[in-house]
């Protein structure tokens, strides 16, 4: 009876621990996959302040826990199994998902690069009259939740890319855990960001001359962070997307543009010595982002001149 009772413990054991080692690969893995989706999550979090803008104060923050409500959909409900599925019966599909979110993310930072060299703007725009608030609001948390869902979609395939887990529960395990914690970070920054002039104007109406100079120099300093982050997400969907093709089109057997923008990478590494590393990798980003909007630009001539169809919904 003991040493029945101790080789059971001793199995016990023995499963806990590889249960725990499975735990940390799993959690190591999706923090490895999670930090590919860097340009992405830098666009959703540059992207969502423009959904509450125009709106009332107070409802900025239920606005942007309905949109977080709506990403955690996306991810769990939608994507995940799809996900699931993918990477269990038809893995060669995913490269090719990758490079159409790619291509997306190009179309969509090439069209605000046109729109701000003076071409026409397609879809509403922030600046329009608000003549029905709720109807508004309902309609911004929509396109927030539809342009998160396309977002969402590309980080959850470039996770699944770069997973190296051998079943399908370790996988969804660890496109779970990037997902959730993806969602906290972004709209958790997001409502930060909308409520610092809020935070700002309560300073500067306070008592203390220190805090409010602090305040009045809160309110003057977000919109200059917004404009910022209009910018960075621009830059982060152009580097993103184009990397993507960049990749995706040498793992299908087009080298052309990975030859090129590893060929400048190489030789800037070559000749720069103590910060090649650095240097290196902007060569590569910034040939990513140029070929992304190129491509972009392409895509929205075809899309609008074309074929005349509208842009999506502006942000």
């Amino acid at each position: 009876m003991p040493s029945g009772l101790v080789a059971l413990l001793d199995d016990v054991s023995i499963i806990a621990r590889t249960a725990a080692a499975s735990m940390d690969d799993i959690s190591v893995a999706a923090a490895r996959a999670g930090t590919k989706t860097a340009g992405v999550v830098i666009d959703d979090a540059a992207v969502t302040p423009s959904y509450v803008t125009g709106l009332s104060p107070a409802r900025e923050l239920p606005i942007i826990w309905k949109i977080t409500k709506g990403s955690l959909f996306n991810k769990l409900v939608i994507l995940l199994p799809g996900a699931i599925l993918l990477s269990e019966f038809l893995p060669w599909l995913i490269i090719w998902i990758l490079m159409l979110g790619g291509a997306f993310l190009c179309y969509e930072g090439a069209e605000k690069v046109l729109e701000k060299l003076g071409a026409a703007k397609h879809g509403k725009t922030v600046e329009d009259e608000i003549a029905d608030p709720a109807e508004f609001e309902k309609q911004r948390v929509a396109g927030a939740v539809r342009t998160d869902l396309i977002l969402s979609a590309e980080i959850m395939a470039i996770v699944l890319n770069e997973l190296d887990l051998p079943t399908w529960w370790e996988r969804g395990i660890a496109l779970a855990l990037v997902a959730v914690v993806v969602t906290v970070v972004v709209y958790g920054t997001v409502a930060i960001i909308v409520k610092l002039d809020d935070i700002g104007l309560a300073l500067a109406k306070s008592g203390g001359a220190l805090q409010r100079k602090f305040g009045e120099g809160l309110v003057a300093f977000v919109p200059k962070l917004l404009a910022a982050l209009s910018f960075i997400g621009t830059i982060a969907m152009l580097w993103v997307g184009g990397g993507i093709l960049i990749h995706g089109t040498h793992e299908v057997g087009f080298d052309l543009f990975y030859d090129i923008a590893h060929g400048a990478e190489y030789a800037v590494k070559a000749a720069t010595g103590a910060l090649s590393g650095v240097l290196g990798w902007f060569t590569y980003a910034g040939i990513s982002a140029v070929l992304g909007l190129v491509l972009g630009a392409i895509i929205a001539f075809v899309l609008h001149k074309l074929l005349g169809v509208g842009a999506h919904e502006a942000h």
